[in-house]
């Protein structure tokens, strides 16, 4: 099994799938989950030395990529009680500020790994 994007997706897709251990109880997607991350943690072990730096952006990376989970079922409660108002609507402005953040993280994840490959993205500003 290889991970999209060589290291530095490994990095994002370990951390996703963590978070996913914390968040799913459905034992039939667990064990997906479960069976998923030990073959990435495998090749992580292997393809990633731990230089300086990496264990605290794998934490950061961890906490971006929950960040969005968490704001999601937020949207969702809100949407099934039909509140529209100020509350709601933060939360749904974190969803591109986090989505911002989460972009800065991997190109940090890139440059620290010496990745050539990065993800572009182009949206209007909003600042």
């Amino acid at each position: 099994m290889r991970a999209r994007g060589g290291a530095p997706g490994l990095l994002d897709e370990v951390t996703i799938l963590e978070t996913k251990l914390t968040r799913i109880s459905d034992p039939a997607k667990l064990a997906n989950v479960r069976n998923e991350l030990r073959a990435l943690e495998w090749e992580r072990a292997k393809a990633i030395a731990r230089e300086a730096g990496v264990r605290e952006l794998e934490a950061e990376l961890r906490r971006v990529n929950e960040a969005p989970w968490d704001n999601e079922d937020r949207l969702r409660d809100f949407e099934r009680a039909r509140d529209y108002g100020p509350v709601s609507v933060e939360c749904a402005r974190a969803a591109y500020r986090t989505n911002d953040r989460r972009s800065a993280v991997k190109r940090q994840r890139n440059d620290l790994l010496g990745s050539e490959l990065f993800e572009e993205k182009s949206y209007s500003k909003y600042e």
